[in-house]
């Protein structure tokens, strides 16, 4: 709720419109949520107004069948599948049987006019979609819309796709005109980092098939909690907690005295195993309070034996941290920058502090 979806889709609801104008197709905007009034005001804010795109606020999808017979649109948006019903199913709007008869009576009629329609649904608590699973396999392609109201991105996931790759991803900024793409989000989540500060790392992580470089920080401090606290935002605390048991065994480090916190910079939520090399850099820079390389990367994935193994798209992390100047890069591998162990990269941070110490 609230994350943007209503404000994307008038956008492409806009652009397509000017678009077809010349075909003599319309694109038609049905509303189960917002009246016409709040339709017109946030067309306006976004300098959508046209006169080839028509809305309609309505909760029958016979309404919705109706407008759509008598327009013949070339795009049809029905915002949300979640608050519409058909005469032909019993229950509240939202229910299983109200989603797939309404879902199936606009599936029918696009292919019938041969139109194409974007379905808003709902998502649950644990993230997935809400209503009868038969809704994925109904429909070509699944888009999520994913943020955080506080944050000012917005990241658009591609999950299924029949007419080409899936896990694509797409990173937008809330703007005052809506939805704006980010053309370059490689560095985009660093923001305005100080690299001269300890505890803090860079990323090189891929989502999708989009290597994106974040920044991971930690803060290494003394407690006086009889148990010291482990916190951890944007990844699994678990993760934290079985790295920090991997440097207090293979490093014959102690951490009963001191509490520990970390997190991913930006807002981003990380859950990919080569978060692990750059988490274990970023405790022991703060535990050293010796800061990394201006310009360093790091990625990998750490076993319980404090080896360092190599993740998944090697070579796009590679080719991505050459291309925006990172040097050193530090990931598994046999070739330059290469590390096997978490044991290379303490001494690597021993050698740094011993030539700060002796101001080289």
């Amino acid at each position: 709720p609230g994350i943007g979806k209503s404000t994307l889709l008038l956008q492409v609801a806009g652009l397509v419109a000017a678009q077809m104008a010349a075909a003599g197709r319309p694109v038609l905007y049905a509303s189960g949520e917002e009246s016409l009034p709040q339709i017109k005001g946030r067309a306006e804010r976004l300098g959508m107004l046209d006169p080839n795109l028509l809305a309609l606020a309505t909760s029958r999808v016979e309404d919705v069948v109706e407008a759509a017979n008598a327009q013949n649109p070339a795009l049809l948006v029905v915002d949300s599948v979640q608050t519409l019903t058909s005469l032909e199913a019993e229950g509240l709007p939202g229910n299983v049987s109200q989603v797939r008869a309404v879902a199936t009576s606009l599936l029918e009629l696009c292919r019938r006019l041969g139109c194409t329609l974007i379905l808003v649904g709902h998502v649950t608590k644990d993230g997935v979609l809400a209503g009868p699973r038969l809704l994925e396999h109904m429909v070509d392609t699944v888009i999520s819309l994913e943020g955080d109201r506080r944050q000012m991105f917005r990241l658009l996931r591609v999950f299924k796709n029949r007419f080409g790759p899936n896990e694509e991803l797409l990173v937008f900024r809330m703007g005052q005109r809506g939805m704006e793409v980010v053309d370059d989000p490689s560095t985009f989540f660093l923001g305005q980092r100080d690299p001269s500060l300890s505890g803090t790392a860079v990323v090189m992580a891929v989502d999708g098939q989009r290597p994106l470089a974040v920044e991971v920080q930690a803060l290494v401090s003394r407690t006086f909690l009889s148990i010291p606290r482990r916190a951890a935002l944007g990844f699994d605390v678990g993760r934290l907690h079985l790295l920090l048991a991997v440097l207090e065994k293979r490093l014959k480090l102690n951490f009963a005295q001191v509490d520990i916190y970390a997190k991913v910079g930006g807002g981003m939520k990380l859950n990919e195993p080569g978060l692990d090399l750059a988490l274990v850099a970023a405790v022991l820079s703060s535990y050293y309070d010796v800061p990394l390389p201006e310009k360093s990367v790091l990625w990998g994935e750490v076993d319980l034996n404090g080896q360092v193994r190599p993740v998944a798209a090697q070579e796009l992390r590679l080719t991505q941290a050459r291309r925006l100047g990172f040097d050193p890069i530090v990931h598994p591998g046999e070739e330059k920058g290469g590390i096997a162990t978490i044991a290379a990269l303490q001494q690597r941070l021993f050698h740094r502090r011993h030539k700060a110490e002796n101001g080289e």
